[in-house]
């Protein structure tokens, strides 16, 4: 098979739903809640699943999968290593962009905001209701950091699983949690023929300005 001529030749027809400003929430938190509820009630894959986007100190962005774990007026949870490569540009350059994509609804969100650390307690507290072997896996791993074999991870699994076999597992001070503030939200909706309907919300000083953008 022709990889590059089958890639080409992929179409799609979106038909499911529409996005007006009239059905759309003044309030972006409001309708992003909306739109999750709607993705687990169609049991869509990984419907926390969001991609973040960092950028270095030189200008390189960066994207990667993280999972959604919290969220409300105030913004966006997710936990990570913070020696990791997200979490060094992270403390050094705190804009991000997030992405959700829900095909099955055809319907995708893009979010700007900036990043900030959430405090221990409220990582501690998030970390206790983790299973327990990724609670270990946080101490196995040194997230970005090059392992020299597969076997090198798995006996610093073994060693952490050891060290914490009968006693409670305690948070990584490497590791938390991250808080997005948003400053922008696009709701996408996929329509037919390509004339996508795009919600944008801007953050103003006391409210959100909505506006529909061109396809």
């Amino acid at each position: 098979m022709d990889t590059s001529l089958h890639i080409k030749q992929l179409r799609t027809q979106y038909s499911l739903f529409q996005l007006n400003e009239s059905e759309v929430d003044q309030d972006p938190f409001v309708q992003l809640e909306k739109w999750i509820k709607q993705a687990l009630q169609a049991e869509a894959n990984w419907p926390n699943a969001m991609v973040l986007t960092t950028v270095s100190n030189d200008g390189r962005p960066s994207s990667r999968v993280v999972l959604l774990k919290d969220f409300g007026q105030d913004g966006l949870i997710f936990f990570t290593n913070y020696s990791s490569r997200k979490g060094k540009e992270l403390d050094s350059n705190p804009y991000v962009c997030l992405t959700f994509f829900w095909p099955e609804l055809e319907r995708q969100v893009r979010i700007e905001g900036m990043a900030k650390r959430i405090s221990e307690e409220e990582s501690s507290n998030y970390f206790k209701t983790r299973p327990v072997e990724s609670q270990i896996g946080a101490w196995a791993s040194n997230q970005s950091a090059q392992l020299h074999s597969r076997v090198e991870l798995e006996d610093r699994m073994a060693h952490f699983t050891q060290l914490f076999s009968d006693k409670e597992v305690p948070k990584p001070h490497h590791w938390g949690g991250y808080q997005v503030f948003p400053s922008y939200f696009e709701f996408w909706q996929g329509r037919a023929n390509r004339l996508h309907d795009r919600i944008a919300f801007t953050k103003l000083p006391e409210n959100w300005m909505i506006t529909r953008l061109s396809p």
